[in-house]
């Protein structure tokens, strides 16, 4: 049984006091009982293994409620969504009862929200006391006068609910400042789906899919007056977000950018999203932004999540923030007490959903009540926060808390505990009831509100509180998908009403932000970068077993100018790669044959396995295989947005072998080959997925220019470490044969040039052929493509002057001249064309960012006269 205040009196969700299986839970029941441990261990790891191939996580993140310092958010790790393969079924007729009272109270909250900020009739009247809502962090002051465009103030709702012993549905919060979840939910039902199949298709749930249309359609209605296609972006605090994949999610099934704020700007009275060379109006912004770190002209001084001037205009009605600033007021605990009143005083009803017993301390009476009871009550700050448990204090502690309780009075407010009721859950030995709890969701819509018919469920528990009550702040367990039956008669499927085909080719084209373009492009870099160290990897290693046990053998000196190649690229790797390349050349000094310099050569190559893992496992080695991998997880999750599902299965597999390498303390040359070759694979995967799966839009130009780029600055590397030097012929070949390999063009040299390894052909293939996708023309060229493919190209910007200059002086050399070695055998033309090719990839990578991802902070003022457009 999972931690918390279960009592016999719980109500069981799957069994009646009978024990017999409740009728919504026959279709599941049977199948579950027929499961072993084995087999409910084998489910758990499907539904980690799809959540893993959708990139599933959270990041809990330090430092709350104040802004993540940069130190917290480099320490907070991606965490795996954990989540229960069996199922929550909601019968349809408890499901009906809770819908409607759900319904009614996002209409209860909608009518408190347009109040507070405007007439505050519910103070004047004495309904709710002025302490409440002044007193709670969600209120702000500055979001007096904002009102959206529509029927409703209040657009999205979230309720966190549990069933009470007798069966009833309780409400235990409200999430109304940016409710969090629905991408969970959906997430959820596509893994639990597929695990179970024939359960699902037994019993039929509700879809999920019908709320995401809901929720686009409703925010193309609380656009300003006069748009009628109005531009809608998803305002998110970044990729180190607790629920980043959450927002991604929404965004991506919404088909909405989903962006940052350095992505949008305040000019001319209007909020504007900036495009390449130009700006874009944006009318609708679904707020994933604390209301405090909004705008940090009015709001949080300081802020760097928010946009500058973004309240005004939200107050002037150039834009519509949804859910609107300050709508986190109404997830005061406080209001909780009062809600059964305020619906009959508003809506002339009585509360259908209502919340477990709620006293706030700021009443006397309710005072009185607390602290005569405060043994079996739990107690919260007004604003929230950690919940104090009285049946967990001592007497001394109790006394003191009721000194503090009424000298702080309105501070304060508590609950009365309730056991939420039981479901069934996998454990490692079988299945077991555990307390669990719903957030269910709501979206505004012309008429009224529309419901997701499902929720995020979980199985809850309290953090370091074992005997705590789940229902009050629950900490997330595990996850559980959520299915509602339908009724036994099956609900006509309403009519959806769709714009004509002419409006939907006249809608608006998708843009890609600055700042969605360095991510692409950096994506493009670090996938690129995996693949061509693990190339190197790969090469290394095929020569290492060569000459493992033969160490005097002909050709074994081209060892150590591949490992400069590897100290070249990964500048922490030079000591190592010194050790190696010093302890060959004594080997080679000495005698040939013997056992004993055998086993010093092996233990060298040991070596070499253990630097090839720490390159692949290790991520705070700057240039290593694990370091691109970390830096390309965090640029596609800032554009998840853009990427196909595909994305996210191939960087699983590509982390399940990276993770079994790293388990393994005795790692093999055979282990490193097969995460080696894992990794390649899946790089090649993601360069097919983009050739493939990816309209050449702007991102694409710009990822394919990331991934041209470096490209080009690993090649010049590689050929300015080992060819600028002239090398004994067996040493030089097995060298221009690893470095071909390297390149992926020993196949095509083997064509071309028969068994001839020379300098010159190398320097033919892979600098100077433009029809070899390897080549650094090639590269070169295309990058050029791509800077003129992309909005407002010019073809005389300086990145793409730069360019050319840089293709001129590569088309100006001879492979036959670039081959030759001075009297010390050092091939000058050579290396001076890689070093100033390499220092001129690397202005133009500059060039690239100066042009196409920086601003200059514009000077005009932030707002002009209303009415005025950019």
């Amino acid at each position: 049984m999972s931690s918390g205040t279960v009592t016999s009196t719980a109500y069981r969700e799957s069994t009646d006091a009978d024990g017999r299986p409740r009728k919504a839970w026959e279709d599941v029941a049977g199948g579950l009982e027929q499961l072993s441990a084995t087999d409910l261990e084998r489910m758990r790891g499907q539904v980690d293994r799809l959540l893993d191939d959708d990139g599933v996580s959270y990041r809990p993140l330090p430092g709350q409620p104040q802004e993540p310092q940069p130190e917290e958010i480099a320490d907070a790790a991606h965490l795996r969504w954990r989540l229960d393969p069996v199922p929550l079924v909601i019968d349809a007729d408890a499901w009906a009862a809770l819908e409607r009272g759900l319904l009614q109270r996002s209409r209860l909250l909608d009518l408190l929200l347009a109040d507070i900020y405007d007439q505050q009739q519910i103070l004047h009247r004495g309904l709710v006391d002025p302490e409440v809502v002044y007193g709670h962090s969600g209120y702000v002051r500055a979001a007096h006068g904002i009102r959206l465009h529509a029927s409703h103030q209040l657009f999205l709702h979230g309720v966190d609910v549990v069933r009470g012993p007798g069966g009833q549905f309780l409400a235990s919060g409200d999430r109304t400042q940016a409710p969090s979840g629905v991408g969970y939910a959906m997430a959820d039902r596509r893994a639990v789906s597929r695990v179970l199949p024939e359960e699902f298709a037994r019993t039929a749930p509700h879809g999920l899919g019908q709320f995401f249309r809901t929720v686009r359609r409703s925010l193309e209605a609380v656009a300003p007056a006069g748009v009628d296609e109005p531009r809608i972006v998803l305002l998110s605090p970044g990729t180190f977000s607790e629920t980043a994949f959450d927002q991604a999610f929404i965004a991506a099934q919404l088909g909405i950018p989903f962006v940052g704020s350095a992505d949008l700007t305040v000019r001319r009275g209007r909020l504007w999203m900036r495009a390449l060379g130009r700006h874009e109006e944006v009318h609708v912004v679904l707020r994933r932004v604390d209301a405090e770190w909004s705008d940090p002209l009015d709001l949080r001084p300081g802020s760097r999540l928010g946009v500058a001037g973004l309240r005004e205009m939200c107050r002037r009605g150039t834009v519509s923030v949804v859910n609107t600033l300050g709508s986190g007021v109404l997830e005061n605990a406080a209001l909780r007490a009062q809600l059964p009143q305020l619906c009959r005083e508003l809506l002339g009803e009585d509360l259908l959903l209502e919340s477990a017993p709620t006293f706030w301390c700021g009443s006397d009476r309710a005072r009185g009540h607390v602290v005569a009871n405060l043994a079996r009550l739990h107690v919260q700050p007004l604003s929230g926060g950690l919940t104090v448990r009285g049946p967990e204090l001592s007497a001394q502690q109790l006394q003191t808390w009721r000194d503090r309780l009424r000298a702080e009075r309105g501070r304060w407010v508590a609950t009365e505990p309730v056991a939420p009721s039981l479901a069934p859950a996998a454990g490692s030995d079988g299945l077991h009831d555990h307390p669990v709890g719903m957030r269910l969701f709501t979206v505004a819509q012309e008429g009224g509100y529309a419901a997701m018919r499902g929720a995020l469920g979980r199985v809850v528990g309290h953090h370091g509180h074992p005997s705590g009550d789940p229902a009050e702040h629950p900490v997330l367990t595990a996850a559980k998908d959520v299915w509602v039956r339908t009724p036994a008669a099956a609900e006509k499927a309403p009519v959806v009403v769709t714009a004509p085909v002419e409006q939907m080719r006249r809608a608006l084209a998708p843009v890609t932000s600055p700042r969605a373009l360095s991510d692409l492009y950096w994506l493009g870099r670090y996938s690129e970068r995996a693949e061509d160290m693990t190339r190197l990897m790969l090469a290394i290693r095929a020569r290492v077993d060569d000459f493992r046990y033969n160490p005097g053998a002909e050709g074994a000196g081209c060892l150590p100018v591949l490992m400069a190649a590897v100290r070249a690229l990964v500048p922490s790797a030079g000591q190592e790669t010194d050790s190696y390349a010093a302890g060959l050349g004594q080997s080679q000094s000495q005698s040939a044959g013997g056992q004993r310099q055998s086993q010093r050569q092996g233990t060298r190559a040991d070596d070499t396995t253990m630097l090839m893992r720490s390159l692949l496992v290790d991520a705070s080695r700057p240039g290593s295989i694990a370091q691109s991998l970390a830096g390309l997880h965090q640029a596609a999750a800032a554009v998840r947005d853009q990427l196909s599902v595909e994305t996210w299965i191939v960087l699983a597999a590509v982390d399940h072998a990276r993770d079994a390498l790293a388990a393994d303390s005795s790692t093999t040359a055979a282990s490193l080959q097969t995460a080696h070759t894992a990794v390649l694979t899946g790089m090649l995967a993601l360069s097919g997925l983009a050739k493939e799966s990816m309209v050449r839009d702007a991102g694409w130009h710009m990822m394919d220019t990331g991934r041209r780029v470096e490209r080009s600055q690993q090649l010049t590397t590689l050929l300015r470490a080992t060819l600028t030097r002239a090398l004994p012929t067996p040493v030089e070949n097995l060298v221009v044969e690893s470095v071909l390999s390297v390149g992926e063009s020993i196949i095509t040299h083997r064509r071309r040039y028969g068994g001839r390894l020379r300098v010159e052909s190398v320097g033919e293939l892979l600098l100077l052929d433009p029809e070899n996708p390897r080549s650094l023309t090639y590269q070169l060229e295309a990058v050029a493509e791509n800077l003129l493919a992309l909005p407002g190209a010019s073809g005389t910007s300086r990145p793409e002057r730069h360019l050319h200059d840089l293709l001129s002086s590569l088309r100006r050399s001879d492979p036959a001249e670039l081959a030759e070695a001075n009297s010390e055998g050092v091939r000058e033309e050579l290396a001076e064309l890689l070093d100033g090719l390499h220092t001129g990839l690397r202005e133009l990578a500059d060039l690239i960012a100066a042009q196409h991802f920086w601003h200059q902070v514009d000077m005009q003022p932030l707002w002009g006269p209303v009415g005025v457009s950019a």
